[in-house]
């Protein structure tokens, strides 16, 4: 009997060993992140197998209808992420307690459409293996798709997310979001105190290389006087596009090609036709310009480092374990304390076994 325990606590301890030194493998081997406690790249891989081919799988049909989804999608997760962390409260709606972050003046602009394709997400994934995946992984792998299926590259996410129970302040929002129209300075030293350095915040300013943006993020530099670091040409095209400081047109983010996540966004900065102060200062301040000139002439090189800050974005003080909750809808937080708690046990007996 003792010999059948120690046998089963050593396959245990082999397993568990085995487990975590193929997490480590897989991040050395592709020269990745090292993945908070928490997270796994392959937390689901027993208990929900089906967990990112059902969101691709969707995501594919839902670019196809319309490809500026993707960078819709993409923006959420950044929303979210970078002002309290990866906890899928930017998803909340407001309540008796205060409004969310939805109302925040920088999030204004999200697409609606994307909070809709993250809640069916969330139905699709739950109905196929219960609700044991949040909705904060959910926006991490749609994210991540958004850049594949528009031609980026593809990466792993490591997964285990919860959701946060509370929505951050619109204060919080404003100080953690980096408003279009700040230069270089500004964004060095806002995302150094998250942990990103010069490289990781031109690679992260790529995600820019898809989507559109309302004239009102960039409309400074044309009137009164244009920004003498914009090309003539392409302010005077804008000028037509938004003929006036308020206007409520939109335009491509990327003139090169708007739909195809590529390096064309680091050749705009280089002629002079990056959109927002926030783009074209990276290419005139000496700290950043460099970058963006290897970014431009070499995309397996910006596709890398993008890769490397997302992976760093996607783990930002991320709830795991017994923080927070799986929400059973994205929008809102978890009712059912009871039933809350069964599931929670569940998914630790099933991680445990793993």
């Amino acid at each position: 009997m003792a010999s059948t325990t120690v046998s089963s606590t050593f396959e245990l301890l082999f397993i568990s060993s085995l487990l975590l030194f193929s997490q480590f493998f897989v991040s050395e081997a592709q020269g990745l992140p090292p993945v908070v406690k928490g997270l796994s790249w392959t937390f689901f891989q027993s208990s929900c197998p089906k967990l990112e081919s059902i969101v691709r799988k969707r995501l594919e049909k839902v670019f196809k209808d319309d490809v500026g989804q993707a960078a819709g999608l993409l923006r959420l997760h950044f929303h979210d992420c970078f002002v309290q962390g990866c906890d899928g409260s930017v998803l909340l709606d407001g309540s008796a307690g205060g409004p969310s972050e939805k109302t925040a003046i920088p999030n204004l602009t999200l697409r609606k459409e994307s909070f809709k394709i993250i809640d069916d997400l969330r139905e699709r994934v739950h109905k196929e293996c219960g609700r044991i995946v949040s909705c904060s992984d959910i926006t991490a792998l749609a994210a991540r798709d958004a850049v594949v299926l528009t031609g980026g590259p593809n990466y792993v996410v490591p997964l285990g997310r919860r959701d946060g129970q509370n929505f951050a302040t619109e204060q919080a929002t404003l100080d953690n979001l980096v408003a279009p129209t700040a230069n270089t300075t500004t964004l060095l030293t806002r995302l150094a105190t998250k942990g990103f350095d010069p490289t990781d915040v031109v690679a992260l300013s790529g995600a820019h290389t898809i989507g559109i943006s309302h004239c009102t993020s960039f409309t400074e530099r044309l009137y009164p006087n244009q920004d003498s670091t914009m090309d003539k040409t392409f302010a005077n095209n804008l000028k037509t596009s938004c003929p006036t400081t308020n206007s409520n047109n939109t335009v491509n983010m990327d003139i090169l090609s708007p739909n195809v996540f590529d390096n064309k966004y680091y050749v705009d900065l280089i002629n002079r036709k990056g959109l927002f102060t926030s783009d074209q200062d990276l290419f005139t301040d000496r700290r950043t310009k460099n970058i963006v000139t290897s970014f431009s002439a070499n995309q397996t090189l910006f596709f890398n480092k993008f890769v490397n800050a997302m992976i760093k974005m996607g783990q930002l003080n991320v709830l795991t374990g017994g923080q927070g909750e799986i929400r059973a809808k994205c929008s809102v937080r978890n009712k059912d304390k009871l039933l809350a708690a069964v599931v929670e046990g569940l998914e630790k007996t099933l991680y445990a076994a793993l």
